[in-house]
């Protein structure tokens, strides 16, 4: 039998490498989308795909509740992927920013995973492959909103995995960097739907961040990867006896997680300050 998954941000980018990447190697993937357009797109190309919209609990219900009807009850593994960054200065988000960046990048995760775990404890097994970011080890200026739904969904995570010993049951984060994506295009949407720029003291500082989200392609942010960097890690994730609970993705992960670990926390502030005011 098929191993199933169920993924979730499916529409371009890190989710759609992913589940075309374990279709090809045999899995049976469940890819979801927010948008009725992506969900019809991914089922021409031959994915099973339905709508999942992270804000909605009752969407998020029905997507649980039609992956176990279509499974008869087994899921051998959820990654929670869906996801979008709020760029601003913490002093410039209100709470109805914050509120929807909570929504979509945590609150939606973690009632999905708590709907998964009591099936995958049912059957003794599991995977819940959670994609965080490496702006859920450390922070940069004006990304608080998206840095604090990724240490959210990092606290969580290394929680269950606490909570989930002896289990069969493993949680493992992804902590990308830079990945080729829609991601940055979304952000710039999200920027000025919530961000009241012409008032702000920030405003020069948005304008060049809306000239740098502007960019083509991986030329925006250096040491950019594809999203097959991602399906690399999650394969491991899904198929490791022992899967580890950190993956990280691209040379700033790695270079800040060393960082974080070695310098003193002022020391790490200057170069963190640094490299926010140069993307």
């Amino acid at each position: 039998m098929k191993k199933t998954i169920l993924i979730t941000g499916c529409s371009s980018g890190i989710g759609y490498c992913v589940a075309k990447g374990l279709q090809a190697r045999g899995y049976r993937v469940f890819a979801t989308a927010r948008k009725q357009a992506d969900v019809e797109m991914l089922e021409k190309e031959g994915l099973e795909s339905f709508h999942l919209d992270l804000t909605d609990s009752n969407s998020i219900h029905f997507a649980f509740e039609e992956t176990l009807r279509r499974t008869n009850g087994e899921l051998y593994a959820l990654f929670n992927n869906g996801a979008f960054g709020l760029p601003g200065a913490v002093e410039d988000l209100s709470r109805d920013a914050l509120r929807e960046q909570f929504e979509t990048n945590v609150f939606g995760w973690q009632e999905l995973t708590n709907l998964a775990i009591p099936v995958m404890r049912h059957q003794g097994y599991g995977r819940i492959i959670q994609n965080s970011s490496v702006l859920g080890l450390v922070s940069l200026p004006f990304r608080g909103a998206y840095n604090a739904s990724k240490y959210a969904i990092e606290g969580l995570s290394d929680t269950m995995r606490l909570e989930l010993r002896g289990t069969n049951i493993y949680i493992s984060l992804i902590e990308p960097g830079p990945i080729t994506s829609r991601f940055r295009a979304n952000s710039m949407n999200a920027l000025l739907k919530y961000i009241n720029i012409k008032n702000s003291v920030h405003r020069e500082k948005y304008q060049g961040v809306l000239n740098r989200l502007n960019k083509p392609g991986p030329a925006a942010v250096p040491f950019t990867l594809p999203p097959e960097a991602v399906l690399d890690r999650v394969i491991h994730a899904l198929e490791s006896k022992r899967p580890q609970p950190h993956y990280y993705v691209t040379f700033p992960t790695y270079l800040f997680g060393t960082l974080k670990r070695i310098l003193p926390t002022r020391a790490l502030d200057y170069i963190l300050a640094k490299s926010g005011s140069n993307n």
